[in-house]
């Protein structure tokens, strides 16, 4: 009986750690530059934005936001913002690029 628990408990953690994807940060740059780069300055290489938005850096630099957050306000974003609909997966890789323009 304990066997057939402690196989039954693995299995349900390979299941479970195959469906779990560590955030690409390079696939959220692909996401920022699709959605995000007609407001925001997305990369030190973009030249133009539109006035009074933050870039992707200020944003990263902020002290009050943490990955958290930030994931939390892009699954509900401000109504100036396009409508998105971006799943969790991307959302994830999205922040994972804004946390590492702070570095």
């Amino acid at each position: 009986m304990r066997i057939r628990t402690l196989i039954i408990t693995f299995a349900m953690a390979l299941v479970a750690a195959a469906g779990a994807r560590a955030a690409d940060p390079a696939e959220g740059q692909a996401i920022a530059q699709r959605w995000c780069a007609s407001c925001h300055l997305v990369s030190p290489e973009q030249e133009r934005a539109m006035d009074g938005v933050p870039s992707f850096q200020a944003i990263a630099a902020r002290g009050d936001l943490t990955g958290e957050t930030l994931e939390a306000f892009l699954t509900d974003p401000h109504p100036v913002m396009p409508d998105m609909a971006l799943t969790r997966e991307e959302i994830a890789d999205l922040t994972a690029y804004i946390d590492g323009l702070a570095e």
